[in-house]
């Protein structure tokens, strides 16, 4: 699951039993997200980006997917954490030390899982600077995940201007499990679950209409 190895045709010849691979689609995750970033940033703008761990194909895949679909107006600005709210925190609380950060313009915080995102806004919150805290937490941040009472609910509560379900795996392996064993037969060799925006990338951008034209 999550992955999908080489040598899945090799187990498939002769095999009896189920053998496949189900994994997201983290190439296209990354897409949405990109699009994410232009429905949010119509005019562009500076993105503080927290990515996945480097060794983690993942993270790659999701960031060569929103460098794909991001706008050449917006630009990115990538700091590194390890899929943890704690290790988010830490890293833009570091990147906040920096001389770099206090001369940054940036206009939208997104992370590649909700966890992080989540991470980051703790780091704004530390702030002793209320109008500096207050000012961080004013932009849209976003993540990806998207699980219905975590993420989902942090886009309903205003703390994610948008997140990215990424349907579980382990329920859709087991229904291709058994159907498989009962049937006899062998179910595709790799297959990638569908991800999506929430909110849609429509009503994403319209929200964004109506928070500039309210700013007005």
């Amino acid at each position: 699951m999550n992955r999908a190895p080489s040598y899945i045709s090799e187990l498939r010849s002769g095999a009896k039993a189920p053998i496949f691979a189900i994994t997201s689609n983290h190439v296209e995750i990354g897409r949405i997200q990109g699009r994410q970033f232009a429905a949010l940033l119509p005019d562009g703008g500076y993105v503080l980006y927290i990515e996945g761990p480097s060794q983690s194909s993942s993270a790659s895949k999701r960031t060569s997917g929103m460098l794909e679909t991001k706008p050449p107006n917006i630009q990115i600005r990538t700091l590194k954490a390890q899929w943890t709210q704690e290790s988010a925190q830490r890293a833009v609380r570091s990147w906040l030390g920096l001389v770099a950060a206090k001369n940054a313009k940036i206009n939208l915080i997104g992370a590649q899982d909700d966890s992080m995102a989540m991470g980051a806004r703790n780091a704004f919150e530390e702030l002793t600077d209320k109008r500096e805290s207050d000012a961080w937490l004013s932009l849209p941040f976003t993540g990806c995940d998207g699980v219905p009472k975590v993420g989902q609910a942090w886009v309903r509560s205003g703390l994610l201007a948008a997140t990215i379900h990424i349907p579980p795996l382990a329920g859709q392996a087991i229904d291709m499990l058994v159907t498989g064993i009962q049937a006899g037969i062998q179910p595709p060799e790799s297959s990638v679950t569908i991800s999506v925006s929430i909110p849609s990338l429509p009503a994403l951008a319209a929200r964004r209409k109506q928070r500039v034209g309210s700013d007005l």
